[in-house]
């Protein structure tokens, strides 16, 4: 299982945390899901995370559903996505 990181800024650090499990219940198969914050203070995040189906997610990613897009929001998300996958 192939595992994923996203990065991207985020409004405030606690904010973004206390969304974790609406974020792991929008991504379809993911499974060890890990949050990140810069260690540097600034508002700069990554989600890491294994996936069953790579690109089933990233689609969603690039297309989010409306719902995910208002849920990323409510959480302080800031757009665009940086994502990496494991080569």
């Amino acid at each position: 299982m192939p595992r994923i990181v996203i990065t991207h800024a985020i409004q405030d650090p606690r904010r973004w945390l206390a969304g974790k499990a609406e974020r792991v219940a929008a991504a379809p198969g993911a499974r060890e899901v890990t949050d990140l914050l810069a260690l540097d203070g600034s508002n700069q995040a990554a989600l890491a995370l294994e996936v069953d189906d790579v690109e089933a997610f990233l689609a969603m990613v690039a297309a989010m559903p409306p719902e995910v897009a208002a849920q990323a929001e409510s959480h302080g998300v800031i757009q665009p996505f940086t994502v990496y996958v494991e080569a």
